[in-house]
């Protein structure tokens, strides 16, 4: 089991503790509320077969640490007297208050967290969450401590339930508290719900840490003894505070597992923190650190200039003590300190000392960016994305040129960066520098880095639809989908209409224009249009699955238009027809224009894809084509849905595509003559074509032919590789 000190608590021993403490509280409050709570959970047990009760006087405990308020301490005592007993909420507000009452009712409603099943309950379910958290962050702070004492006792639970109740735990609570910026919290719920759910590894970095618990402890005291010895030659304002600590086992994991390291290179699994009393301070301890100990290269990091998304600050840095060990220093002030620990609850702990409402402010700005987000989308899986990656604990600090500090989720681009600041400066951004140098638009930024953007000066200037496929944040999606909302209504419907038609025919539903009209129609209320177009217009710039869209319209069909005897109205195979002369074969669509890719130039005897492209019809790409794989590999569902399969007409081939070629060779002056003249012989039209010498002196020939298939290519291309001189041949994208 995880190394957590197990306890029981009791009313007493919190009244003791209170009395200790250099904070008021108002005791009496506290009995009333512990005896109602007794009185209502009497004769209640827990799986374990202790009294009911123990629970919410543990929960209140645990936020005694963290040194919330009277009214939380009072409201996790009766956080669950109305979800299971037959107290009501009327009851407690008239004996403890308004205050008290609400905290309970935001408890009670986020009783039944997101299982991440049916997307529409996950966006109820999340919408409750980011509502109560921005409403009064107190509901969420007692119900991770509520989830930290279920964690706690966990083994009385069946293993379905534990593994159930972990993954929970780790995918929600956990980054939550990280947010918070509650550690202890954080990585206490971390370490048991990864105990339950893969022991084995659990206990394998146990086993890897090699020394026992006792060697370690020597090794953390014999670095403290060090340093301590050191700093009493020095003139503090206070003596520091020194501890020592062994990094939390899923910590390791992440770092062993997830991030791909050995144990060697994980540096921080030994640590130790001094406390000192300035900034200035913290910056003179770590020279001293250096002078005493190796640093690590490339290992120090500071979360004081730049802190991170929860507004963790300390000075992080790596070294190698004589014992050839390394470990991690970590260096703050006091203020600092208390903000690592307690996170946003450090706002009630001091709250006539070093926290102030900004701060908390600044922690809870995400909340409500999350909810934005959500307000600008018509798609509640958009906000259940939102929500797993804005929780995510995992993030990056660049800085803008004036040298304000930005924190992005990992791999985000310039253009996430660009929409960061503003939605305008994302919509006409057409550059970016990095570090003063011209970077990609996907370019993925890293933490330290200065990043400029350039933007167009055109008023009008747009987003590119291919940014949805570049962007991490979304944020930056949403906004990106909203001006293609608002700025490209006909394309999108245009685009909407033929994708569902499209989808119709390729399920073989046997649906008329009209039933598919009525049909849309009566969905218009549920999907938040005010009419059919609307719809259209959701599916075309993206802001809609049309696969649950289908399920739908499936299950209306069958229900209002299809004939009663199922067996007396088979729906006729799906046949093949020849759309244009272009010579390409799909399922049948209206009035669907049908183009060749620049791209990769496909050509009769290549495999190929069709891409339902946004108002202007079927763009046809080969199978091998970087914007096909790309898509493949991302496994995007949304743009998967536009990739529809097509072949080449047998009856109707087209006879003049547009293909380009390559060709390298040695230098000598008749080699380009040579290459014209298989050309000739060839008979294949030469539609542009040019030479340049390359620095190594080779000769790079390129054209644009006009080809009819990949069996005259290829005999094309073999007659050239059989030129002297001639290194390669081959076809090129345009």
């Amino acid at each position: 089991m995880p190394d957590y000190q197990e306890q029981t608590y009791s009313i007493d021993r919190m009244i003791n503790k209170i009395l200790t403490d250099d904070r008021q509280y108002d005791i009496s409050k506290l009995i009333t509320a512990y005896e109602y709570a007794f009185r209502c959970h009497e004769g209640q047990t827990r799986s374990s077969g202790e009294p009911y009760i123990n629970h919410p006087v543990s929960v209140a405990y645990i936020l005694l640490d963290l040194g919330m308020d009277t009214d939380t301490l009072c409201a996790a005592l009766l956080h669950d007297v109305v979800e299971d007993t037959d107290a009501t909420l009327e009851d407690v507000k008239k004996r403890f208050g308004a205050d008290v009452a609400a905290l309970v009712d935001g408890v009670t409603k986020l009783e039944k967290i997101p299982a991440f099943t049916n997307e529409q309950q996950q966006a109820e379910n999340v919408m409750k969450i980011l509502l109560a958290m921005s409403q009064d962050i107190r509901v969420m702070i007692i119900k991770l401590c509520d989830r930290l004492h279920n964690m706690r006792t966990l083994q009385y639970r069946p293993t379905h339930k534990q593994r159930k109740t972990s993954l929970e735990t780790m995918n929600i609570y956990a980054p939550i508290a990280h947010r918070l910026g509650i550690l202890s919290v954080q990585e206490e719920l971390e370490d048991r719900a990864f105990y339950y759910l893969d022991k084995y590894a659990y206990e394998d970095i146990e086993n890897l840490l090699e020394l026992k618990k006792d060697e370690r402890h020597a090794i953390i005291e014999d670095i403290k003894l060090r340093i301590e010895t050191r700093f009493r030659t020095e003139d503090f304002v206070t003596p520091p505070q020194i501890d020592g600590r062994v990094k939390s086992i899923y910590g390791i994991y992440k770092k062993l597992y997830l991030g791909g390291k050995t144990i060697e290179e994980v540096y921080d699994k030994y640590a130790v923190r001094i406390i000192v009393t300035t900034v200035a301070e913290c910056y003179s301890v770590l020279c001293m650190i250096h002078d005493m100990f190796r640093p690590i290269p490339n290992r120090l990091k500071d979360y004081i200039s730049v802190p991170k998304t929860n507004g963790y600050q300390s000075l992080h840095t790596s070294v190698i003590g004589r014992e050839g060990i390394p470990f991690e220093v970590q260096i703050r002030t006091w203020e600092m300190h208390a903000n690592a620990e307690y996170g946003i609850a450090a706002h009630w702990k001091y709250k006539e000392g070093i926290q102030g409402t900004d701060k908390m402010e600044q922690r809870l700005a995400w909340v409500r960016q999350v909810i934005e987000t959500q307000q600008a989308s018509d798609d509640p899986e958009e906000l259940v994305n939102t929500f797993k990656n804005d929780i995510a604990p995992e993030d990056i600090v660049v800085l803008t040129p004036k040298g304000d500090s930005i924190s992005l989720p990992v791999g985000s681009t310039v253009i996430d960066f660009a929409y960061h600041i503003h939605t305008k400066i994302g919509h006409r951004t057409v550059g970016a520098k990095v570090g003063g140098k011209m970077v990609p638009l996907d370019y993925q930024l890293q933490t330290g880095q200065i990043v400029e953007i350039q933007t167009s000066k055109d008023p009008d200037k747009g987003p590119n639809r291919n940014w949805l496929d570049i962007v991490k944040t979304n944020e930056a999606r949403t906004k990106i989908r909203t001006w293609f909302k608002r700025e490209r209504r006909d394309e999108n419907i245009i685009t909407g209409r033929t994708m569902l038609e499209y989808e119709c025919k390729r399920q073989h539903l046997p649906i008329t224009s009209q039933q598919l009209h009525e049909i849309l129609t009566d969905e218009l209320k549920q999907r938040n249009c005010s009419s059919v177009e609307d719809l259209y217009a959701q599916i075309g710039y993206g802001g809609m699955n049309i696969e649950r869209l289908m399920t739908r319209i499936r299950e209306q069909y069958k229900r209002r238009f299809a004939p009663a005897d199922p067996s007396s109205h088979e729906p006729p195979a799906l046949q093949p027809v020849n759309l244009v002369s272009g010579g390409i074969v799909l399922d049948e669509v209206d009035n669907l224009a049908v183009k060749f890719a620049r791209c990769c130039s496909p050509l009769p005897g290549d495999e190929i894809i069709g891409f339902l492209t946004r108002g202007h019809g079927l763009s046809i790409h080969t199978k091998k084509c970087k914007n096909y794989t790309a898509i493949l590999r991302r496994n995007d569902e949304l743009e998967l849905q536009r990739w529809v399969p097509v072949e080449w007409s047998a009856k109707n081939a087209p006879k003049d595509i547009h293909v380009s070629i390559e060709v390298l060779g040695f230098s000598r002056d008749d080699l380009l003559y040579e290459i014209y003249g298989v050309l000739k012989d060839a008979h294949i039209p030469v539609l542009h074509s040019g030479s340049r010498t390359l620095k190594d002196t080779n000769i790079l020939f390129e054209a644009t032919l006009s080809i009819a298939g990949t069996e005259q290519l290829q005999s094309l291309l073999s007659k050239l590789r059989g030129l002297k001189d001639v290194i390669s041949a081959e076809r090129a994208a345009n």
